[in-house]
């Protein structure tokens, strides 16, 4: 029988944070966050494979998915503060020890969580989840750098053509065999970019873009982490991803010699492709390795 996804609503900091939650209430946790332009609704796949074991949970981040996305002049969007909202939506709902899968967004958000607290994370699964600079597709970066060094309207152009349709689309299908083309269901670009379109979102997601430095600025911070905690961390990545390319995987091992590296054939959004395969790396890793 396959698992119940539940749809459910807290609130943080007086703003409504949206999550699905499975899996048994005594099983141990698995938080999923996110990345850009996505939601909650990219882990459909993957959170029915793994609740029979584990209890899964993953929210969308403010300004995204279903949760509040309150304008940009009355609310900080940065990963700073998007990482102190999610430490607060796991005391929120009684989480204190759990593992993370992080995806591009998803990364800076749980690895700032893990540097605040650090004693609740008992692994990480990164999956297209970037910590180190050679995983910076130069291309794919260059209009998101020029807006950071110099942001006016030109630059802002440049930027939101990675969310119009087009760019959107693009990012889920690059990268992907041809033979592996007719498994992304259109569902997943249509949801996304019905999301961006939304009032409000160009402050938002330029808001975003635009600190997206200070991520750059904590790299050495988090590769400290890894080599003070020797974290458990199994990395998943889509090797054909021109945004979080494949050194980025990699990488890992040089500060986490025990880290385990899968490079799958497919793109940025590898669960669209290769839910399965990765449902069974993580259950297979978390039994072998998340700590007690």
């Amino acid at each position: 029988m396959s698992a119940q996804v539940h749809h459910r609503t807290t609130t943080v900091r007086g703003h409504e944070v949206f999550y699905r939650e499975a899996g048994p209430a005594d099983a141990p946790v698995l938080l999923l966050l996110h990345g850009f332009p996505s939601s909650s609704h990219m882990f459909r796949d993957l959170i029915p494979l793994l609740a029979h074991r584990y209890r899964v949970i993953a929210p969308d981040h403010i300004g995204f998915g279903r949760s509040a996305a309150p304008a940009a002049d009355t609310f900080s969007y940065t990963f700073a503060e998007l990482a102190e909202i999610t430490a607060e939506f796991t005391e929120r709902i009684g989480l204190t020890r759990f593992a993370l899968y992080v995806q591009d967004y998803g990364a800076p958000i749980g690895l700032r969580l893990a540097l605040a607290h650090p004693g609740r994370i008992t692994a990480i699964v990164t999956q297209n989840g970037n910590a180190y600079e050679e995983g910076l597709g130069a291309e794919a970066w260059a209009p998101v750098f020029a807006y950071i060094k110099d942001p006016n309207e030109e630059t802002a152009a440049a930027v939101r053509e990675i969310r119009s349709p087009e760019g959107i689309k693009w990012q889920y299908t690059h990268g992907v065999p041809e033979r592996y083309l007719d498994l992304i269901s259109p569902d997943a670009w249509e949801h996304d970019t019905a999301a961006m379109a939304r009032a409000g979102q160009d402050a938002v997601q330029l808001g975003l873009m635009g600190d997206y430095g200070g991520n750059i600025a904590l790299y050495p911070d988090f590769q400290a982490y890894f080599r003070e905690s020797q974290v458990p961390l199994l990395a998943v990545w889509g090797a054909h991803d021109q945004i979080f390319v494949r050194a980025g995987a990699t990488a890992f091992q040089r500060d986490l010699p025990e880290a385990e590296v899968h490079l799958l054939p497919t793109g940025h959004f590898a669960l669209e492709t290769h839910a399965g395969q990765i449902a069974d790396l993580i259950e297979n890793f978390l039994g072998r390795r998340a700590q007690a």
